[in-house]
């Protein structure tokens, strides 16, 4: 006669059902696993007879993985990231069953475990965000009572230190550098650097968008589809950047602000986002050199985001209209610049009183005897 067995600090159970398929569940304690196995075995016994109808077969993760690539990832930005995710996550999870009680936290912590190391926290994090995503589906469609609580990896946010232009004069030869690339490549990546507009949200701004007057930037899309954040927020044209896009819309006028070589609207992929982008960095002299030894631009465009950003809080401007700009959900995203305030604590210096002597702070313990 079958019996529970221990596994993972809980109790596993093992049957036959009436199709010939072997079976497991795991529960917490031994009293609960044994009366679990009984009500099985009656059940499997009964439908051998006729007296019960036959049993419906559980989902698995591969069926909720399946419902969600068709279902739900066509609607998602991060479509492409996404299903790259879930080929890593379905060789690990896709015969686990989400009827009742699988062995869902041991797999969940071997597959961190066996990643750790391997990946940084946030890409780790990252898999585990999707495979919750899955699993409360599943638990919207009713084929998983309830999700088991997935503990993700904890990511530092403020302390990363990002590459970025770091002064006026790197400001300065960087677009220099692009001048000489081209007009369009200047008024791109100085839009970039003065607005803190991602790639896809540069390619998909209409003149529309841009109030010269109001001296406002309304951010509303992206790569032929929503922003990252899927909500419209308003930039400010900082003085230095208003002259050029004034000049720039009398000669480049149409419907989108800046254009591929066809008129059409910029690709992720586009040669002013790579190639035209690295040539003007190195031509600047921004280059580091890879493991094979050869040249290589020294930072990505999206660290235009982070140039921004960053002197943003070096000349002093407010956090909260920062976080605002960028379209940060969170204020914890935008704090990692804070580091970067040169004024950030000169108003506190005082705030607990005059300087003292450190045997007016701290007296001095004296000796006896």
């Amino acid at each position: 006669m079958a019996k529970p067995t221990k596994h993972y600090g809980q109790w596993r159970i093992r049957w036959t059902d009436e199709a010939g398929q072997r079976r497991s569940e795991v529960h917490e304690d031994h009293k609960q696993a044994a009366h679990a196995l009984r009500q099985h075995e009656v059940e499997v016994e009964e439908r051998r007879r006729g007296l019960r109808p036959p049993a419906t077969v559980p989902k698995t993760f591969a069926d909720a993985a399946a419902y969600w690539e068709t279902h739900r990832a066509p609607m998602k930005r991060s479509c492409k990231d996404d299903l790259s995710i879930l080929k890593q996550l379905r060789p690990v999870f896709d015969k686990l069953s989400l009827g009742t009680s699988p062995e869902w936290l041991p797999v969940i912590d071997r597959y961190v475990a066996t990643h750790t190391g391997r990946l940084n926290p946030k890409t780790i994090a990252n898999h585990l965000t999707l495979l919750g995503s899955i699993l409360r589906l599943a638990v919207e469609l009713e084929w998983m009572p309830k999700m088991p609580r997935i503990r993700k990896p904890r990511v530092r946010l403020i302390s990363r230190d990002f590459g970025y232009l770091r002064t006026d004069d790197e400001l300065r030869r960087f677009l220099c550098a692009a001048e000489a690339e081209s007009e369009s490549a200047a008024a791109l990546y100085t839009t970039a650097v003065y607005t803190g507009l991602r790639a896809g949200e540069l390619a998909g701004l209409h003149w529309a968008d841009v109030d010269l007057e109001s001296r406002l930037i309304t951010v509303q899309r992206s790569f032929e589809g929503p922003t990252k954040a899927d909500d419209v927020r308003y930039v400010p044209i900082l003085d230095p950047l208003l002259p050029l896009l004034r000049s720039w819309r009398l000669r480049h006028p149409g419907r989108l602000v800046f254009t591929n070589r066809d008129g059409g609207m910029l690709a992720p992929s586009g040669r002013i986002f790579q190639e035209v982008f690295h040539r003007a960095l190195i031509a600047a002299g921004f280059t580091r050199t890879d493991r094979q030894g050869k040249l290589r631009a020294a930072i990505r465009f999206h660290d235009l985001r982070h140039t921004f950003a960053s002197h943003w809080v070096k000349s002093g401007g407010d956090l909260f209209k920062l976080q605002k700009i960028l379209g940060h959900k969170t204020v914890q995203m935008t704090m990692r610049y804070a580091h970067l305030q040169p004024t950030a604590f000169a108003e506190d210096l005082g705030r607990l009183g005059p300087a003292r002597s450190a045997q007016a702070v701290v007296p001095l313990v004296r000796r006896t005897g």
